[in-house]
């Protein structure tokens, strides 16, 4: 006899125990087959992977597969609570085509991921699916408020008062204890990112202050002020034992070189060719992290750094920082809007101050030392 439903089955070879499966006495079942839809944005995957805990909390003998894009693979490659991972490609819906899961959970309001939710075979699919109209909608009661956010900006800007994860959990219908961020990164990231530091002259005793400057390019107004960062480093770079490192991709290559140009502390760029991990493995090396609402924002809340958040056109309450560490958020009235371009003069983030931000992050290195 073959046991497909083994967890240590692979089919095509050995498995490891190598030993065939009759009589075998290492057999263990995947027990409730769960495939969780979840492919972009890479700042979305992250901070959704608390349902990890939820889910093996309610199905303790469960096996998990997660589909997701190429991009953000890496977030979830080595946790151990992830049994299968696989990304969006021609294969990947070959393969679904066929397999039967027990729940299926889908959490993007694409067409493409919540038509795969409707065409894989499951028992019973949470989340967002497609309607023969071609438009999403919610699959099941308990994620209609969390659908309606994307309906309505009365309930998204005003009227929600819950974190992503908590609007998660009562979709998907687990019960929520402010589960942690779910990223594994190998040690030899870590290593990388704590070389690199030291590369650039960070000491043991020094504390490192990440400045995370940009914030993507869809939505406007979510990377704070050039002008800004330049004044936080004068005055941040003039305390004892502090460093100020500048981190980013390719998209910040630029405004990185210029806030170094214009600044008279002496900061740091920490590279924008760096892998995902490698970037995973330099935010690790700092103490507070000091980013707008964007994929640095969740590896640093992953990591369990001491974060400052500056808000812009986006949702603050939605963000779980897990009591460590703060937010600002405008002054203005129109904020939050989720606009591609603001045509105002004085604009959600101009309207906060370097006061502000450098009062923040001394009040986070201090609560770092308690």
């Amino acid at each position: 006899m073959i046991k497909l439903d083994c967890v240590y089955y692979l089919g095509e070879k050995p498995c490891k125990f190598k030993r065939i499966c009759e009589g075998c006495e290492d057999y263990r079942s995947m027990g409730v087959r769960i495939l969780v839809l979840k492919h972009a944005a890479m700042g979305d995957v992250l901070r959704t992977t608390p349902v990890l805990h939820g889910l093996k909390r309610k199905y303790p003998h469960s096996h998990i597969t997660w589909v997701t894009d190429p991009s953000a693979a890496d977030l979830l490659r080595y946790t151990p609570l992830v049994d299968t991972l696989l990304l969006y490609d021609a294969s990947t819906l070959a393969r679904l085509a066929v397999e039967e899961f027990d729940i299926i959970i889908s959490l993007d309001k694409e067409q493409r991921v919540a038509a795969l939710a409707m065409t894989t075979t499951a028992h019973e699919k949470l989340g967002v699916g497609l309607s023969p109209f071609g438009t999403v909608y919610p699959l099941n009661i308990d994620a209609e408020y969390y659908f309606s956010l994307g309906l309505s900006d009365e309930i998204k800007f005003f009227q929600n008062r819950k974190a992503y994860q908590e609007l998660v959990f009562d979709a998907l219908k687990l019960d929520y204890h402010k589960d942690d961020y779910v990223l594994e990164v190998p040690d030899r990231f870590l290593e990388f990112g704590k070389k690199r530091l030291e590369s650039l002259g960070v000491a043991r005793n020094d504390i490192v202050i990440g400045l995370n400057t940009g914030a993507g390019g869809i939505f406007a107004n979510k990377d704070w002020t050039t002008e800004g960062y330049v004044a936080l480093i004068d005055r941040l770079t003039h305390e004892r034992h502090v460093k100020v490192a500048l981190l980013g991709g390719k998209a910040e290559k630029e405004k990185n070189h210029e806030i170094l140009s214009r600044s008279k502390g002496k900061a740091f760029d920490t590279g924008s060719d760096n892998s995902l991990l490698e970037f995973s493995g330099i935010v690790n090396g700092c103490d507070v992290v000091v980013t707008g609402d964007t994929l640095g924002m969740h590896i640093a809340i992953a990591l369990k750094k001491q974060v400052l958040v500056i808000f812009g056109s986006t949702c603050s309450q939605e963000i779980e920082l897990y009591g460590r560490g703060e937010k600002i958020t405008p002054k203005v009235d129109c904020a939050p809007c989720y606009k591609r371009v603001c045509e105002k003069e004085v604009t959600c983030m101009t309207s906060t101050t370097v006061d502000e931000v450098y009062d923040a992050v001394k009040r986070l290195m201090a609560r770092m030392h308690r």
